[in-house]
């Protein structure tokens, strides 16, 4: 459910904030009055959050910041350190 900001038009009541977000469904209507006051209000673009890719997301050096560690299988059962706090290579046998 997105969290969508309003702000009053011209005058706003005593105790209302110039700016205020409600949660709303998609398919709900944009508020046209202010719930508190009754002023009338219009929807404006507020802040997003930019969403990383799945890709960045697992990368190395995002999974070391995260305070994880990334084993790669090297071969004949041995596996090396790509990202983050540990030995080096470990052994799977």
């Amino acid at each position: 459910m997105p969290l969508y900001k309003y702000v009053h038009d011209k005058e706003k009541g005593k105790d209302c904030p110039e700016e205020f977000e409600v949660l709303q469904y998609l398919s709900e209507p944009d508020l046209t009055v202010c719930p508190d006051c009754g002023q009338p209000v219009h929807r404006i673009l507020g802040n997003f959050a930019p969403v990383k890719s799945e890709r960045d997301m697992l990368s190395d050096k995002n999974i070391g910041e995260k305070g994880f560690t990334k084993y790669v299988k090297a071969g004949n059962g041995y596996y090396e350190k790509t990202a983050g706090d540990g030995p080096q290579v470990i052994s799977g046998n």
